[in-house]
């Protein structure tokens, strides 16, 4: 008549798990995740992410900011590359250069660096800095 439900909790999200740093959390070094990330504290290091950040408002990076896709309505401090999609959402902040395959930005978002738009799909792994070329005066 009753039966045990044998679920492990990630049937609720379909892609698999999603790591969660809440708002008030402070997190010092890199943080690596396989999985999906919602970033609603502060981290002080650099995210690794083989899918899809949200930074929400009150979330702030410290560092860079690697993902296949990535969602900003917070800050990041430092560099951002996302291998597909990235979006600047109308609150979000960026210091720091951009590297993705797509790039969406919103009105209102801020954005301080430069950016490279490589092809769709390519590997975006890495915000290279290149030296900047001064002009000589004759």
């Amino acid at each position: 008549m009753f039966t045990k439900n044998k679920s492990n909790g990630q049937d609720n999200y379909p892609g698999g798990t999603v790591t969660m740093i809440a708002q008030g959390t402070t997190v010092n070094g890199d943080i690596e995740s396989e999985s999906d990330m919602r970033i609603d504290g502060n981290i002080i290091g650099h995210v690794y992410c083989k899918a899809r950040v949200v930074l929400g408002e009150s979330g702030i990076v410290q560092g860079d900011l690697h993902a296949a896709n990535a969602d900003v309505f917070g800050t990041v401090n430092g560099n951002v590359a996302a291998k597909d999609m990235l979006c600047l959402k109308s609150k979000s902040t960026i210091n720091g250069n951009i590297q993705t395959g797509r790039l969406q930005i919103e009105p209102n978002a801020v954005f301080n660096g430069q950016c490279k738009m490589t092809g769709a799909g390519s590997t975006a792994t890495q915000v290279e800095k290149k030296p900047v070329l001064e002009m000589q005066e004759n």
